[in-house]
């Protein structure tokens, strides 16, 4: 696959990320502009097959996670997931530590991604979080959170490697907040085949009469009703 960095980069830049901030301040989630062609979907879709490429695979059930399956890369990542993790990580920084502003909490995050992930492995998160799941009819994902570790990125990707409606039904993405004092509020999104969808790894600052809070969130799959939905899942902090 001839998916270099420069390109990366390029498809990166093609997204309005003033809107796409503004969005994630609201929703919690937001859509990027194509960042994969279908060819270039179908390929990294092929790649589930090829066991040599992963860690590890869940069982969605055994662990009464959901139904389904997904498996984690190794480190010596994908040249598409490489430099689309790459070209992602400044863009979405400046919003990282903006929440952390408003939040009052600390800013971690270096400049370079690959400063960062050096500090998740001296402080034992040394495990690639760069994930393929699939997912067939009657599959789906519980509400969960991708906190691997006490060094945490706020935001993290989905990329649907599958077109909504023609490969598969169902399957929606879901996102959960959880509000003080108050019953929670979901939102259900069809994926785009090839773009990504930008969406809070853990909460979203709130804006309340004291200033700002923490909204907590979760995330999920909702049931495939028919087809193959695959895709492809971009995490910013390894695991321990």
């Amino acid at each position: 696959m001839g998916f270099t960095p420069a390109e990366a980069r390029r498809r990166v830049a093609g997204t309005d990320w003033a809107a796409l901030a503004a969005e994630l301040d609201e929703h919690g989630g937001a859509p990027t502009g194509p960042l994969l062609t279908p060819e270039e979907c179908a390929d990294l879709a092929a790649l589930y097959d090829k066991p040599e490429l992963f860690r590890t695979t869940v069982d969605l059930a055994r662990h009464r996670f959901g139904s389904g399956e997904y498996r984690y890369f190794t480190h010596d990542l994908p040249a598409p997931v490489a430099a689309l993790r790459a070209a992602l990580y400044p863009r979405l920084l400046p919003v990282a530590r903006d929440w952390a502003a408003r939040l009052d909490r600390p800013a971690p995050w270096p400049d370079s991604l690959a400063e960062w992930l050096e500090r998740c492995h001296a402080a034992g998160q040394d495990r690639s979080a760069q994930i393929l799941l699939s997912y067939g009819p009657g599959d789906w994902n519980a509400l969960h959170r991708d906190v691997f570790g006490e060094l945490v990125f706020p935001l993290q990707v989905v990329v649907a490697l599958d077109a909504y409606g023609t490969d598969y039904t169902g399957g929606e993405f879901l996102l959960v907040e959880q509000r003080p004092r108050a019953q929670s509020r979901g939102t259900a999104t069809a994926l785009r085949q090839g773009h990504g969808l930008v969406f809070t790894t853990r909460d979203r600052p709130v804006r309340t009469r004291r200033g700002w809070s923490a909204g907590a969130m979760r995330h999920g799959v909702s049931t495939v009703r028919s087809g193959h939905r695959r895709t492809l899942g971009l995490v910013f902090h390894d695991a321990a």
